[in-house]
């Protein structure tokens, strides 16, 4: 029970000062569970990073549904996902009762842009500790950056395109990937 309740006042600390979305949360979820309470491995960390990004639903949500289980089972990854999305809906709740009043004072919108200056930060310095601890393999150097130069071209010629195309080509790179690689295996 304990376990629990530390899992629901992490994850609704995290939840209320994450701005940016699950993306943003990763750099803190690695931080928190991974190098402070040291309740989950690098491995393991990384594998639920890949499994929140490719079901459906938000990162965030997903993340703490699987810190959670992963964690404390069942009750775990209830009070998990419950903890992170409370100070969303609060926060939203009350911004959606006042909106046009609250984005009229310049504050907010000066406030707004520093907090993006930051989300871009969290999410960078989250991209930079996954490709450090990625094997340095000819094939996932080679994934790293054309995606990378991908997305810097499609974002600088302001292409419109989705993540989820990203997510499918990489997905069968990396089986086209296994394969060949358990087809030479095989022939050896």
């Amino acid at each position: 029970m304990k376990k629990i309740a530390i899992l629901f006042f992490t994850f609704f600390k995290i939840g209320l000062f994450t701005f940016g979305g699950g993306y943003a949360m990763i750099a803190l979820l690695k931080n928190e569970f991974v190098s402070r309470k040291k309740w989950i491995s690098d491995d393991t960390f990384f594998d639920m990073v890949a499994i929140a990004e490719s079901t459906p639903g938000p990162v965030a949500i997903n993340s703490a549904t699987y810190i959670g289980y992963h964690t404390a089972g069942f009750r775990g990854a209830l009070a998990s996902t419950i903890a992170v999305c409370i100070p969303s809906f609060i926060i939203i709740y009350v911004i959606s009762s006042f909106l046009e009043d609250f984005m009229k004072f310049s504050y907010v919108g000066y406030a707004l842009d520093g907090i993006q200056a930051c989300v871009v930060y969290l999410i960078f310095s989250s991209g930079i500790q996954m490709v450090k601890v990625v094997p340095k393999t000819f094939c996932n150097i080679a994934v790293t950056i054309i995606v990378f130069i991908t997305m810097l071209v499609f974002s600088m010629l302001s292409v419109d395109f989705s993540t989820v195309f990203y997510i499918l080509i990489c997905g069968a790179l990396g089986v086209a990937g296994y394969y060949i690689k358990h087809v030479r295996s095989c022939k050896k």
